[in-house]
């Protein structure tokens, strides 16, 4: 019996130191598990010890803490995207909608500052409200023909607002875009109705200055015409005329010859006498006179 009894008493403590070795081992292996964190990409590891935060960041990595005294909180300093619906009124007191997305970024040396005094929301706390209140401040300023035209120049306008209103607090803005503007219905009509107008009174300026050039080109057309039977009538003289009757003839008399006044015939004959009388009249014009001297010389033989 007393050997039974020693027996069980070494395995006994056997079992038992077995089991405590395996539970140490397990503490230890916790313990060292939780002695250790990773910081993701993009990321930043805020430190708090029993609830307090720490001004020191972690970056990426791996890194070791006090196992159940600090904890690890991750801050995303990737570019993220907000979008916001904004209403404002213009300079002309126009309702104006828009839409505004706006890409930022949490800076990493700002990560415990951002998680102490802001929180994980930040977007809702900080960017949304800071972009509602540039909207409306610029969108003040100008008609809302003007937000339409100068679009560009509005935006520039409002991202350096917002930049000023929460770059103090470690957001950096990186884009800014305006992705709507919506107006009433009726602002809508107005601006149809002034294009339509515009784009018939251009219309009708174009038909003028076609019509008026039209009209140019046919008294040039017209003066050109004129111009040319001017010229042509001053270069008709019989000789042309009988030339022209010559070169045409077929060398066949007509056989019906009408008295009827209707009835236009050439009169060859007439037309010769003219272009002698010019002829002759033109050698006796062009010919000096020596009748007097004739007689003065047959005086003298005699």
């Amino acid at each position: 019996m007393a050997d039974n009894i020693n027996v069980v008493d070494v395995n006994g403590k056997k079992v038992t130191k077995i089991v405590v070795t395996v539970v140490v081992l397990l503490v230890v292996l916790f313990l060292a598990l939780n002695s250790f964190t990773t910081v993701k990409s993009g990321h930043s590891g805020v430190i708090t010890t029993f609830g307090k935060v720490s001004d020191s960041v972690l970056g990426e990595g791996l890194h070791f803490k006090i196992p159940f005294v600090q904890d690890i909180v991750l801050v995303d300093n990737r570019v993220q995207k907000a979008e916001v619906a904004c209403s404002a009124a213009s300079k002309d007191l126009q309702t104006v909608s828009s839409t505004i997305a706006v890409n930022y970024k949490v800076l990493n040396s700002y990560s415990a500052s951002v998680y102490k005094n802001i929180g994980m929301d930040y977007e809702e706390v900080i960017i949304t409200p800071a972009i509602q209140e540039c909207v409306k401040a610029v969108t003040a300023k100008f008609t809302a023909e003007e937000l339409i035209t100068n679009r560009q120049s509005i935006g520039d306008q409002m991202m350096e607002l917002l930049k000023n209103k929460i770059t103090e607090y470690g957001i950096d803005i990186q884009i800014f875009n305006i992705t709507a503007f919506d107006f009433t219905e009726e602002y809508n009509a107005a601006i149809e109705a002034k294009q339509t107008a515009q784009q018939n009174a251009l219309k009708a300026e174009q038909d003028l200055q076609r019509i008026r050039v039209e009209a140019e080109q046919t008294v040039a057309a017209a003066e050109a015409e004129a111009e040319a039977y001017r010229l042509k009538s001053e270069q008709i003289t019989p000789e042309i005329i009988l030339m022209s009757y010559i070169e045409k003839w077929d060398g066949k008399l007509p056989t019906v010859a009408s008295g009827d006044s209707g009835s236009m015939m050439l009169d060859i004959t007439t037309l010769m006498d003219e272009i002698n009388s010019t002829s002759a009249g033109a050698v006796k014009s062009s010919v000096p006179s020596n009748s007097a001297p004739a007689s003065e010389n047959s005086s003298t033989e005699e």
